[in-house]
């Protein structure tokens, strides 16, 4: 089992991460934007992936890892019960998410520069 202190060391070990109440959740954000939540009472993170990286987490096994039930979950939040997910593939998923949103997106006025 993970624990909810574990969850914030693996988040607030990368960079730029700060931590901030979202709607009675603690939040994670990086560069702005938010990429982990912490469901304290049910205890699950809700982690910010890609729809493709969300089913290749979710294929490991759907009963730990899941989408989010709403619309949300169509665009890639997803669900980690901390009860059953082990702690690598978690430290993984949130590196995922955060990784996500620290890339700098390339403009069409950088790609421009590049032809």
């Amino acid at each position: 089992m993970i624990t909810i202190e574990t969850v914030r060391q693996i988040a607030l070990a990368l960079p730029g991460t700060v931590e901030y109440d979202h709607f009675g959740k603690p939040a994670f954000k990086a560069n702005n934007r938010i990429f982990a939540t912490i469901w304290v009472p049910e205890q699950r993170v809700m982690v910010k992936l890609s729809p493709i990286d969300q089913s290749v987490f979710s294929a490991f096994n759907p009963a730990v890892i899941y989408p989010v039930p709403n619309k949300w979950g169509l665009q890639g939040c997803t669900f980690f019960e901390l009860k059953e997910v082990r702690r690598d593939m978690l430290a993984d998923a949130l590196t995922t998410a955060w990784q996500a949103v620290t890339a700098k997106k390339t403009t069409k006025k950088n790609t421009n520069k590049l032809l």
